[in-house]
């Protein structure tokens, strides 16, 4: 996923569902050239609001978001899927139609362009979501690098793309009638998705997401966006859950331990440094980067990604010095407070050449300050995405 940028306001873009937005009292920010929801109001009934309480009750119950910002790029023509298998990391053969996949787009240095979610659709059929502020870029690149036949189009503006999250979310899907009854939960695995007909409308239901738990996105005409951003709010409320914002969203993939693009992973931060690799087909004979990334997987990366838990008071942020006794060794990517553990944690990149391990205590320069922490592999808690 993508950072948020520094757009000015007056360029700044809406999701369909802003008026919804401003109904509940979210607070809004700039994100990837986009207005986004950050948090929301406590509504009548619901308590107070917050990133912290839109956070707990997505681990606890379920938490509907707004990623409409999210691009939406579609590659169609015969050998579509073959085409972008010879431009991205992993490897399509991995997949078949119906199944999802993480990848990434890669440069020539082996830096990462973008990460994103593709949608194997068929042999001749490729539906990805990149980030809002890389969408753009990645469509050029696939476009500019298309042979004959292929086209790539951008309907970013065409369709909104809703997240329902939580241990409810199946729940919330089924009895807004969107997952189908006789389909099942347990017949839709994870990162599998299926086309359904919801009130007239074709929903993109896929079991994908960016909180470490059990939940679903779904991709559907921009047009109704509002009847079913309604539809699944009012059983999202009945069973105990909130909307929630980019905020919560932010707290709930860091202790999942998922990068985010521009801070975790980047042009300067290879799949290597960012224990990636799992996104890579490395047998592959084509992708962009590829020479680069075997050079460097066969060297060794010079700083490799970990979780640090604080074991004292403070909150960690992005782009503090980490340091071992008096040697800085790295630097935090992503930091948090952690409401679920009720600590600070951190994604940092170290330097492989300090042979840090699990278990190992450093230090973060929290503004002159040193906050002790554990070295972790994250997710800092239990995945429940299966």
């Amino acid at each position: 996923m993508s950072d948020p940028g520094s757009t000015p306001a007056t360029t700044l873009r809406h999701s369909p569902l802003h008026e919804r937005h401003e109904a509940l009292g979210a607070t809004f920010a700039p994100f990837g050239g986009w207005e986004m929801p950050v948090q929301y109001a406590g509504g009548e009934g619901s308590g107070k609001g917050g990133v912290v309480a839109e956070h707990t009750a997505t681990r606890e119950a379920v938490g509907l978001f707004d990623v409409s910002h999210l691009g939406k790029v579609r590659i169609t023509g015969e050998g579509a899927a073959a085409f972008v298998d010879r431009c991205l990391t992993n490897d399509l053969a991995r997949i078949v139609p119906g199944k999802a996949q993480y990848t990434l787009c890669c440069a020539e240095d082996g830096g990462v362009v973008d990460d994103l979610i593709l949608y194997l659709v068929g042999p001749d059929e490729v539906f990805t979501v990149p980030n809002a502020a890389n969408s753009a870029g990645v469509g050029k690149l696939l476009a500019a690098a298309a042979p004959a036949g292929i086209t790539v189009s951008d309907e970013h503006d065409e369709h909104v793309v809703l997240a329902v999250q939580g241990p409810e979310s199946a729940r919330v899907l089924t009895e807004a009638g969107v997952l189908p009854r006789d389909l099942g939960d347990d017949d839709l695995d994870y990162m599998a998705f299926v086309d359904v007909g919801w009130d007239g409308q074709a929903v993109r239901l896929c079991r994908t997401g960016y909180t470490g738990e059990h939940g679903y996105e779904l991709i559907a005409p921009a047009t109704a966006s509002e009847v079913l951003w309604d539809a699944l709010a009012a059983v999202v409320a009945e069973v105990g859950g909130r909307p929630a914002g980019l905020g919560a969203r932010d707290t709930l993939r860091t202790e999942a331990g998922l990068p985010l693009h521009g801070q975790d992973l980047g042009p300067e931060i290879t799949p290597n440094q960012a224990r990636c690799g799992f996104a890579v087909g490395w047998k592959k004979a084509e992708f962009w980067g590829r020479g680069a990334l075997l050079a460097e997987r066969e060297a060794g990366p010079r700083r490799r990604s970990w979780g640090l838990r604080a074991t004292g008071r403070g909150i960690p942020r992005a782009h503090m010095p980490v340091t071992l006794g008096e040697s800085v060794v790295g630097e935090t990517t992503s930091g948090t407070f952690s409401p679920t553990l009720k600590t600070g944690i951190a994604l940092a990149l170290l330097d492989t050449a300090a042979e840090l391990t699990e278990g190992d205590v450093v230090a973060i320069d929290v503004r002159g300050r040193p906050l002790e922490c554990e070295v972790v592999s994250p997710p800092f808690v239990p995945s429940h995405v299966r």
